[in-house]
C-alpha cells in the first residue's frame, strides 16, 4: 500500500538529515513524489546534482530525458510523477586526480540501502527502471549490459512484487550506448517501459519509444 504523506514526510526529512557516511558531500539528493506507481533508481547524484538538489540535472539527465520525451513525456512532467531515487543518495566526491566522481564504496552503500528499502515499503511501486550497471546490479546482481537492458524482469524483494527494466546511464562517458547493440537494446527497453501498465496509468496518451 502507498504511503500517506505524512509518511513519507517523515522519511525524506529522516534521509536529508543523513550523515552516516563520512567520506561523501552531502547533503543527501532526494526528489519526493507520494503515491508514485514508477520508481527510478539512479547510481549516485554528481556534484551538479548536490548543488541544485534534484537528480538528474546535468548532461546525463539531458540525455535521459531526452529518452523519455521520445515516449511523448516531458521532463517536468517526469519530475512530478516518477519517484527518482539512487543508489546512494550523496555525491561521493571526486577521484584524487580530479578527472572524474568516485565509485562509491560497499559500505557507503550499504548506509544508503535503508533507504531505498523504506521508500518501496511506503511506495510499493509497480514498475522500477534502474539507471546504471551499479543500480542494475542491486536488482539483478550479475549481469552485463548486454543481458539486462531490453528485457523485463518480475521481481521480488521483502515481500514486494514489481517490475524492473533496467537502462543504461546516459552518461556521455559511456560507449556502450554509442554502440549499435547498445541503441537497438535502449530503444527495446524503452519500448518494454512505454507498454508497462504502471506507465500508461501514469502518463495516459504517450507514444512507443522508437
Amino acid at each position: 500500500m502507498a504511503a500517506n504523506n505524512e509518511q513519507l514526510r517523515r522519511h525524506v526529512a529522516e534521509l536529508r538529515a543523513c550523515r552516516l557516511c563520512p567520506g561523501v558531500e552531502g547533503p543527501p539528493v532526494v526528489a519526493p513524489v507520494p503515491v508514485a506507481r514508477i520508481m527510478l533508481l539512479g547510481q549516485a547524484p554528481g556534484p551538479k546534482e548536490r548543488e541544485a538538489g534534484r537528480p538528474f540535472v546535468w548532461r546525463a539527465g539531458r540525455t535521459l530525458f531526452r529518452w523519455f520525451a521520445d515516449m511523448g513525456v516531458d521532463e517536468e512532467t517526469f519530475r512530478k510523477k516518477v519517484y527518482m531515487a539512487a543508489v546512494i543518495r550523496c555525491f561521493p566526491g571526486k577521484l584524487p586526480n580530479r578527472q572524474g566522481d568516485r565509485k562509491p564504496a560497499p559500505a557507503e552503500i550499504a548506509n544508503c540501502l535503508g533507504h531505498f528499502e523504506r521508500e518501496l515499503e511506503l511506495l510499493a511501486p509497480q514498475l522500477l527502471l534502474p539507471v546504471g550497471k551499479m543500480a542494475i546490479d542491486l536488482l539483478t546482481p550479475g549481469l552485463r549490459l548486454d543481458d539486462a537492458v531490453g528485457r523485463s524482469f518480475d521481481l521480488a524483494r521483502n515481500g514486494l512484487r514489481f517490475t524492473s527494466i533496467p537502462l543504461p546511464h546516459p552518461s556521455g562517458l559511456s560507449r556502450w550506448i554509442q554502440t549499435e547493440l547498445g541503441k537497438a537494446l535502449t530503444i527495446q527497453a524503452l519500448r518494454r517501459i512505454a507498454e508497462h501498465p504502471a506507465w500508461i496509468a501514469t502518463f495516459p496518451g504517450g507514444i512507443p519509444a522508437g
